[in-house]
């Protein structure tokens, strides 16, 4: 798991658990680790909300851990937050949500998928590009879909007014790069979901960005979408990282918005799926999502990491014809991009990840034992 600095003129934070210690936040520079920690800023959360956040960060010297690879072996990897509330948004891409309404129409049986796909698509097509949500349009699409009696929240949410946004995990929950990844043992049709993920402060100021992996039970979510929760918050279910990349000269909101990200999983039956997520075809701007998230209805006093969706969705066979894709323990799934490096990880069932013990009870009895607060 290979780890370096995707641009040397790039402003990128780490989260790291330092044996001995606890969680710490580090800056790279020259493909070295240096810890910033301090009274002024103990967590994640309460450095991005600094408004002077690049000076800052550029003034401190740190403390000098040692290299990003190999990765001094008292330091760990977490995911890039801490106190952020961790929200997704779902169908934000017009091609996956073609699969999301098979999904439903399958109630989440795999087996039935390939009819209900040549249903689908016989009426809607492969996608439905170049609608924009909440257009007239759009309005024009619904009504001919709940005449074919196809309708269904999944295209509600995709081309009506009003974003799907949820809750992925419990604030602290998100595991980082090269942690195991959990599947709930219920589920039998599953996959990854490579997104970008932002780092959103408490007044809404988007100051960064990352990789994370939406990890989804199409099977469990396909039975109804009031399953959500159970489908999308599990231990180990959602992964950020390895690093938070700022915005800032080098790299801005634009860049982002046109990141082109690859997904690999390799199989320990030598299988392997490869895909894409082009952000560029994503049906609702970032900066439209996160409006829809924050403001006078809904605050964040700490912030919020927010999953932007994929454009990805698996069709590719695996072990029978029609059946698609699935994901088996020991795959082991890798999302790149080249502005923000790789996130990997191993899947796991959820009840075999290391349990999830660090809340915020016991972060902040850390960060004062340390004299941090």
């Amino acid at each position: 798991m290979t780890l370096s600095m995707p641009d040397p003129n790039g402003t990128f934070l780490v989260r790291l658990w330092h044996e001995g210690h606890g969680p710490i936040i580090a800056v790279l520079r020259d493909n070295r680790l240096f810890d910033i920690t301090s009274r002024a800023t103990p967590t994640m959360s309460s450095l991005l909300e600094r408004d002077d956040l690049l000076t800052f960060i550029a003034e401190r010297k740190g403390t000098d851990l040692g290299p990003l690879d190999p990765l001094p072996d008292d330091l760990t990897l977490l995911a890039p937050c801490d106190l952020q509330v961790i929200k997704a948004s779902g169908v934000t891409f017009a091609q996956s949500m073609v699969e999301r309404v098979i999904e439903e129409q399958a109630a989440g049986d795999p087996d039935r998928a390939e009819a209900i796909r040549k249903k689908v698509t016989a009426v809607i097509g492969d996608s439905l590009a170049g609608v924009t949500p909440g257009s007239d349009k759009a309005l024009q699409v619904k009504d001919v879909l709940q005449a074919e009696g196809l309708w269904s929240p999944y295209l509600e949410v995709g081309i009506g007014p009003d974003a799907e946004v949820f809750t992925k995990c419990p604030t602290l929950a998100a595991v980082g790069h090269g942690a195991d990844v959990g599947l709930h043992p219920i589920s039998r049709w599953n996959n990854p979901e490579p997104e970008i993920v932002l780092a959103v402060t408490s007044t809404g100021r988007i100051v960064g960005a990352t990789l994370g992996n939406d990890v989804n039970l199409r099977d469990v979510e396909g039975r109804s979408a009031l399953l959500l929760g159970k489908a999308k918050d599990n231990n180990a279910s959602a992964a950020i990282g390895p690093f938070l990349r700022l915005f800032d000269d080098s790299y801005t909101m634009d860049d982002m918005q046109q990141a082109e990200l690859t997904l690999t999983v390799t199989g320990q039956d030598g299988f392997t799926l490869n895909g894409r997520s082009s952000m560029s075809q994503i049906s609702r701007t970032p900066a439209s999502i996160v409006a829809q998230t924050i403001g006078a209805h809904h605050q964040y006093p700490d912030g919020f990491m927010l999953y932007l969706g994929t454009l990805f969705a698996p069709t590719q066979d695996r072990d029978a014809p029609g059946q698609g894709f699935t994901h088996k323990v020991g795959d082991v799934v890798s999302i790149s991009e080249p502005s923000l490096g790789t996130l990997t990880n191993t899947v796991r069932l959820s009840t075999d990840c290391p349990p999830w013990q660090l809340g915020i009870t016991a972060l902040m009895a850390n960060l004062a034992g340390r004299g941090l607060l």
